[in-house]
């Protein structure tokens, strides 16, 4: 990293620092491996640019890294403006986005482990900071698939009830999702939404 920052004629609180490998000490110098970082440049201005301007965005890498690296997972972290969109809080969050190979684990079964990853990385990363961190955790833009997946969903139910005339219920969801479905058909003419039922089995109706 300070090599890195030196080529760029930066200091630490200018740039994003991924972790992409950490390196191996090897036994006598055999099987020793470098360590590979990347530096980039926070934009200083335009969209986005107080968002990732902030420590947060350090932390909270460093944070992941050392949860995959604690998990065997080798894989590059991206960071990027999340909307308001991706979080239920209503204030834009940063958005650490992990690419790699072989990270369906990271997902689970309807995106469970991804939730609890991102549970995880909030929760240390504000201790460290003695802050919330408003932290969105992604997997090679899972959630931004899902998200597009529920709006069609919504915006093709909403026209079977407008047509038959009749309240459908979509299948429980956490509470992001639900947000989800309920902004898409905000604005509808012929349909409204309403969360009913009770912790995990919490659903929309339309």
């Amino acid at each position: 990293i300070a090599k890195g920052l030196a080529q760029l004629g930066m200091s630490g609180d200018d740039v994003v620092i991924e972790v992409l490998s950490a390196g191996k000490e090897g036994l006598f110098g055999i099987g020793a491996e470098e360590a590979r970082v990347r530096l980039t440049p926070f934009p200083m201005e335009g969209p986005g640019a107080e968002v990732l301007g902030g420590d947060v965005v350090k932390v909270g890498q460093e944070v992941l890294v050392t949860l995959l690296n604690g998990m065997g997972l080798k894989a590059t972290i991206l960071a990027r403006p999340g909307t308001n969109a991706d979080d239920e809080e209503g204030e834009p969050p940063i958005v650490l986005d992990i690419t790699g190979s072989d990270l369906g684990i990271l997902i689970g079964r309807k995106g469970e482990a991804l939730a609890a990853l991102q549970m995880l990385t909030r929760m240390i990363t504000s201790q460290k900071m003695g802050q919330p961190a408003n932290i969105i955790v992604d997997v090679e833009q899972y959630k931004q698939r899902r998200e597009q997946s529920l709006r069609n969903l919504a915006l093709r139910l909403a026209e079977q009830v407008q047509f038959k005339g009749r309240t459908v219920a979509l299948e429980a969801m956490p509470p992001n999702e639900r947000r989800i479905i309920h902004l898409a058909l905000r604005d509808h003419a012929a349909v409204t939404t309403q969360s009913v039922g009770e912790g995990d089995q919490r659903k929309v109706t339309i």
